[in-house]
């Protein structure tokens, strides 16, 4: 396969998905290896910076996803004629970190680090997509554990948890699960 094809079969694929495409899929499905890939990806949004595009490819952990550039959003909303998102509230933005910072947790944990009721922050920001189900704890009833999503990191311009920059003056992140429990 010549690479004009590669390329093209690896846009097609992310183009067509909306969503993050993990690497592995995006491997199978084009036919390129998952060491050439970040080559490609690369091309493709030197390409679009060229041709002055307004997409571009992100990488979200391990995966990709094809974007439009954020200096184009006022422009989609209007043309999409869809609501602000309203800005996060303090609370959401607490349990937000603290979910970030010590993921998956369970609501409870979030409440004992908070000092306080925490299931409708967690569900709000479930609905505005930041936040989802891990699984379960293996511990007696089972609660449900959450963790951030890929909207999280590219709301917040990030393509891994391991870019949150470090909380100053810790060692260890609050306290895990397990000093809870």
């Amino acid at each position: 396969m010549e690479i004009k094809e590669k390329l093209g079969a690896v846009e097609a694929i992310l183009f067509a998905s909306g969503e993050p495409v993990e690497i592995y899929r995006l491997s199978e499905a084009s036919g390129v290896d998952t060491g050439t890939l970040p080559s490609l990806i690369r091309l493709l949004n030197e390409r679009y910076d060229d041709m002055g595009s307004g997409i571009c490819i992100k990488k979200l952990e391990n995966s990709f996803q094809m974007c439009t550039r954020e200096k184009y959003s006022p422009m989609i909303r209007t043309a999409l004629n869809t609501k602000k998102n309203s800005p996060l509230t303090s609370a959401a933005m607490e349990v937000l970190t603290i979910i970030a910072y010590n993921q998956p947790v369970s609501k409870g944990f979030v409440e004992n680090v908070r000092g306080i009721d925490s299931s409708s922050v967690v569900n709000n920001l479930i609905e505005k997509g930041l936040v989802e189900e891990a699984g379960r704890l293996n511990v007696p009833g089972r609660p449900l554990v959450y963790k951030t999503t890929a909207v999280f990191l590219r709301s917040f311009g990030l393509s891994s948890t391991a870019d949150l920059p470090p909380l100053p003056g810790r060692e260890k992140v609050l306290v895990s699960e397990d000093e809870i429990n």
